[in-house]
This record gives C-alpha cells, structure tokens and sequence, in this order.
C-alpha cells in the first residue's frame, strides 16, 4: 500500500484540532444566506439544496426568493404542474432538477402530511433525493449528525486530512469512511462542522487560487505542510458549454417558459439553426419529461396531474 493509499484512509490524528478552529472560524466569516436562516425552515433548506447542486450561489439567490415567495410551503408546489417548476427555474441550468423538487414536494404532501421529514431515510426514500440531499436536509435543517460531502467540503478533506490537492472525480468509499471518522460525536457540533467545512471550501479553500494565509487549518494542514504537492490525477477539465446538446436545449426551454401556452414547431426551429442537433436536443427534452408533445406539431412545459387535496 503506498503511502498515499494509507493516508486516504485514516483520519488527521486529532480530529478536534480541526473542528473547533473551523467552527469558530464559521461564527465569524459565514455568509448570511437566507436558507440558514431559522425562518427557512426545512423546505427553504431542500429548495435551496436542489439549487445549489453545480449553480454558484450568486445566480440561486433571486430564483431561491421568487420561488419560496411563491411556494412557501412543499403543498403549494405539489399542487401546480410540474411545468410551472420548470418554468420557474429559469436559468439556473439543469432544469430536470425542477422536476425532482416538484416530485419531491408531492411526495411530502401524499406521504408526510406536507412537512418535510426529519428522519434520514424517509428523506432518502423521497423521489429525486439522493444521498447528500438526504444528509444535508437532516443535518442543516434538523441539527442531526450526518457527513455532508458536497464537492467543496471533498476538498478541504483531501487537502488538510489526505494531504493531495483535490479529490477523486467521484466520491470514493475511502472518502466517506474518512468523513464518518471526522465527524464530532456531538450531533449540534457535528450540524455546525457539516455546514463550516463547506463554507471554508467556498470562500478559502477554493479549487483554484486557495487563501491559506486566511484558513484557520493552515498549520495543521497535510496538503500544506507536504508543500502542496501538484495533482497527479486525471486531468480536471472544465465544462463547455458553447455549441453543445445543453445549449440547444436551454434555448428551446427559453422558448417554451417565456410562452403562456404551447408553441408551434417553428418557434423552436427559429432558435437552433442545425436541425440534427436541434431534434436530437427536443427529443432529449422530452424524454426527460421536460416537455411535452402535442398534436398539431406543437409543444409546451408539462401540465402532468396536480396534486389535489
């Protein structure tokens, strides 16, 4: 086992030594976001969850207000179609995440009495939750004691606890048995940790151009007290965007949550000059139940069946 196996597996020696200059590292520095504030309650912290999923924050805040203003409540999206979801997300970009949180928002008014539920695995069991949803729901909203890994938070592991500059392209076990080992025994102290190692990643610890001069872990840091040594991994590539299917199928999305009803064929012809692509991409949409064929050639956002009662 080479040494750099050996240490993606064990935690730092003192766990401690991490945790309490981090947290009071976040008592001074967090950013005042309207979900981590007690008025949010647990729907405002899963909405803005959905959101935050690869959206920087500064594009989710307005969606976050417009949305919650409207649907403050899981029961007041479950009972609009989804298409209105869809609509409402606007461009924040993977819409098809609109449609989960609407899928979700039925669940909890069918399943739970329309109150999102406290219990991990009754959150798990909600369509379009996966397992870090699931946690950070419990944890930020319910003070429970659950690892949170989120992309930034797998970065401050493997910089101060593995001592490499960022983590795998996916999350490994190794990772999550290393988040457990980090984790305070205490549940409120193990909710606040969840939410400080994912500030720290955000604002000091960030993928690129990282402020050590400024992280409260630095002199503890493995990374860093290795000299930081370069990644030796695959080669991290950034997402394109111009000219790709994603592209094409936010400008046919564009088209159909600007109009009040369904649009004709040539409305969305008009928008995409290659018709390969174009219907490659309209095909895609409605596979992802996205949007929604009807006769005559035309096309809206899906009505689908509301939930009544």
């Amino acid at each position: 086992m080479t040494a750099t196996h050996a240490s993606q597996t064990s935690p730092a020696a003192d766990p401690a030594a991490l945790h309490l200059p981090v947290i009071a590292w976040f008592e001074q520095h967090a950013r005042d976001l309207p979900w981590r504030r007690p008025e949010a309650g647990a729907w405002g912290v899963m909405v803005s969850e959905f959101m935050l999923q690869q959206t920087p924050v500064s594009r989710v805040l307005p969606v976050y207000e417009q949305w919650l203003a409207r649907w403050p409540r899981p029961a007041d999206l479950a009972a609009e179609a989804p298409g209105e979801a869809v609509r409402a997300w606007g461009r924040l970009g993977y819409p098809r995440r609109a449609l989960r949180l609407h899928g979700a928002a039925q669940a909890i008014a069918e399943r739970h009495g329309g109150e999102v539920p406290s219990d991990h695995a009754q959150l798990l069991a909600l369509p379009g939750i996966g397992e870090y949803t699931a946690a950070a729901v419990a944890s930020f909203a319910y003070g429970q004691r659950h690892a949170v890994l989120d992309t930034n938070v797998r970065r401050v592991f493997a910089r101060a606890a593995t001592g490499v500059q960022y983590p795998p392209t996916a999350t490994t076990a190794a990772e999550r048995r290393l988040a457990r080992a980090l984790l305070p025994e205490e549940e409120g102290t193990a909710a606040r940790w969840a939410a400080a190692s994912m500030e720290l990643g955000a604002l000091v610890c960030t993928a690129r151009n990282e402020e050590c001069g400024r992280c409260p872990i630095a002199a503890q840091c493995a990374w860093r007290l290795a000299g930081k040594p370069a990644h030796d991994g695959p080669a991290r590539r950034g997402q394109t965007y111009a000219g790709t299917d994603r592209q094409v199928r936010g400008r046919l999305l564009a088209v159909l949550r600007d109009a009040p009803g369904s649009v004709p064929q040539s409305a969305l012809d008009a928008v995409w000059p290659e018709p390969v692509q174009r219907g490659r991409a309209l095909d895609g949409l409605v596979s992802d139940g996205l949007v929604e064929p009807l006769e005559g050639g035309r096309y809206r956002l899906p009505a689908g069946p509301p939930v009544t009662g």
